[in-house]
């Protein structure tokens, strides 16, 4: 005779909803805008890795604690959306050449490609990428990169708005070939990026400023500098 269930038996409890995972998206927050190409969950600093690959003859695969230990450097630059903001940092990392160093590229290698946890992506000419004030960032104002402003690495690229500036890199590619990035081939922006003069809303600042030459923006009474 099979057993039967005992009516005063304690039912088990149903296993308790995994909360919804928290998603980086697009917000004004006052002093720095936060834009990303979709919505998606933080990068796990403990458990992302950097991939560098391609025309090169060393590939790496880099951990966080990797980059913490690489030389670091230090400068204050102004970064330009072409939504018509912008605002001032100090960003914290390491240059490009350092990561040159590492993986030596060939010497037809003409392009560097950029591939990001949003599914983002862009590129920079080589010779570009090892231009003065370009910097690979893990820290923000003398502290570690927040998710939102693209944690755990993002390259800051000064004299470019900031759609060629990729944030929450993954992977980067060394090529001899171009891949235009994401806005440029979905939105007709420039594939060059170069900031051209034009009205200009300065969070840090608050108020509406001129930029007044192409190139890096300074503005006189911002914290941007050419000094580290």
């Amino acid at each position: 005779m099979p057993l039967q269930s005992s009516p005063a038996s304690t039912p088990t409890p149903s296993p308790t909803p995994s909360p919804t995972p928290y998603l980086l998206r697009n917000e004004n927050r006052p002093g720095f805008y936060i834009r990303y190409y979709k919505a998606f969950a933080p990068v796990d600093p403990d458990q992302w890795t950097l991939d560098v690959t391609g025309n090169v003859r060393s590939s790496q695969r880099l951990s966080f604690a990797d980059l913490l230990a690489l030389p670091r450097v230090s400068q204050t630059s102004r970064m330009v959306c072409v939504e018509g903001w912008s605002v001032a940092a100090k960003w914290e990392g390491f240059t490009p050449q350092t990561l040159v160093d590492r993986v030596r590229p060939h010497p037809d290698v003409t392009w560097v490609h950029f591939h990001c946890a949003d599914g983002y992506y862009e590129s920079l000419a080589f010779d570009e990428l090892l231009m003065d004030r370009i910097i690979f960032a893990y820290g923000m104002n003398d502290a570690l990169l927040l998710p939102e402003y693209g944690a755990p690495l993002r390259v800051i690229v000064p004299p470019k708005y900031a759609y060629k500036g990729a944030k929450a890199i993954t992977r980067i590619i060394f090529s001899d070939q171009e891949l235009p990035g994401y806005w440029p081939t979905v939105a007709g922006y420039s594939t060059e990026g170069m900031i051209w003069p034009g009205p200009n809303y300065a969070l840090d600042l608050g108020s509406q400023r001129r930029i007044l030459s192409r190139g890096e923006v300074f503005f006189e009474d911002g914290i941007e500098s050419l000094d580290p």
